[in-house]
This record gives structure tokens, sequence and C-alpha cells, in this order.
């Protein structure tokens, strides 16, 4: 017989949801920050001076920044949430070798509260506990995986490459066009990569996609526009 995976391939599973939601996050966070952090930052510089190298410099400066802070801030992030995770698996590892009845009473609590029978629900706890005790009561009482705890260097790694590739995104539109064409060719090219990565994490999360493109593209607008008149203005001051 097939498991549940096998049969509804589609659906997401605790198994992989986790770890999938993990790299996730991280990836499409550090995507969009890349992109709306370098945009706002030249469009910025651009609106202050059409000097291509100050623009450039800015670009790379922010960009390095970035990756690095993003990196650095999901490592911290996710180290904490696994070290959370791992003191509750110990404390349930000590609790199920010092009263295992009463950790099974616990776990027949659980899915007696969940619908089942008192009957089943004991039954149940009984054979989940006979098998792997530790994996059943993670799952039910703290919706952990001890065989599938979150990845703080995968996290890292995801937000610094996402990042720097969002960032390319902006840098390069900048940098390249003639000076008459920087700024609109830079919002072009934010729109429609912020369209794209709004398109990817809403299809990859099985969400819809409508409302993820919007937003996406409505906070990059936003940041766009509020940083050129910032720099517009702190041009026409300082010159």
């Amino acid at each position: 017989m097939k498991d549940a995976t096998e049969a509804h391939p589609h659906e997401p599973h605790r198994e992989s949801l986790g770890s999938r939601l993990n790299w996730l996050r991280a990836g499409v966070l550090g995507a969009n920050d890349g992109i709306v952090s370098v945009a706002g930052l030249v469009v910025g510089v651009a609106g202050a001076t059409t000097d291509h190298g100050a623009i450039l410099m800015a670009g790379i400066a922010g960009l390095v920044a970035g990756a690095l802070s993003m990196a650095g801030g999901e490592y911290v992030s996710v180290s904490t949430q696994r070290d959370t995770e791992r003191a509750a698996l110990r404390l349930e590892k000590y609790e199920l070798k010092t009263m295992p009845e009463a950790e099974e009473r616990e776990l027949a609590d659980i899915y007696e509260g969940k619908g089942l029978s008192r009957e089943l629900a004991e039954q149940v706890a009984r054979e989940l506990s006979q098998k792997d005790a530790l994996a059943a009561h993670a799952d039910a009482e703290l919706g952990i995986d001890p065989d599938d705890l979150t990845s703080p260097w995968q996290a890292a790694w995801a937000s610094f490459v996402s990042f720097s590739v969002g960032a390319l995104i902006p840098l390069l539109a900048i940098a390249l066009p003639p000076t008459s064409w920087r700024v609109w060719t830079c919002v072009i090219a934010v729109v429609v990569g912020l369209g794209l990565t709004g398109y990817s994490s809403a299809r990859l999360g099985n969400a819809g996609a409508r409302r993820a493109v919007i937003r996406n593209v409505g906070v990059g607008a936003l940041t766009m526009l509020v940083t050129y008149y910032v720099g517009t203005l702190f041009g026409i001051t300082t010159g």
C-alpha cells in the first residue's frame, strides 16, 4: 500500500514541509530584499547625482553589506530556533525516560482531544510509543521532527545567494544604460524582478500568485519613488 506522500504527491506533508519552508522563506526574503534595498539605494543616488562611478559604488556596497547582513541575521535567527528545538527534545527525552507511563497517557490525551475515542487514542499512543516514542511525542506535543530540524547554514546560504542575485537586477539595470535611461530601466527591471519573485514564491508555497505579485511590486515601487525624491532633494540642497 502506498503511504500518504506517494498517494498524494502534490500535497505538502510535515516530513518535507518544514525544511521546504525554511529555505523558501530565506530565499524569497533574500531575493526581495536584494532587489528592493539595492534598487532604493541606486535610484536614490541617481536622484542626487549622474556620476556613474558613485552610483555603481553605492550599489556594490549595498549588495555586499546587505548579503552579509541577511546571511548573518538568518544564521542567528535559525540557530536560536534550532537551539530551542533541541532543548525541547532533550526535555522530552528526559520525561520519556523518567515517566514513560505518564507521557503515554499525555499522548493519548492529545489524540483524544483531536477527536479519537479514548480506547483508540490509548491504542494509537501505545503503538506509536513502541515504534518511536520520541518522534511521536515531538510531533504531537511540539510539532517538531527530530530528524528534520531547521538548518541555520542552509538558511544563511540561501539568504546570501538570493540577496546577491536579487541585488544584481537593479545594479546592472542602472549601471549599464545611458544616463537618460538609467532610472526608468532600473524601475522596469525591478518591477519585472519583483513580479517574478512574488509569482515564484506563491507557486512554490501553493498560494495565490496575484496578491504576492501586487504586494512585491507595490513595495518596490514605493521604495524607489521615495528614495529617488529624497536623493533629488539632497542633490538640489548640496548642489
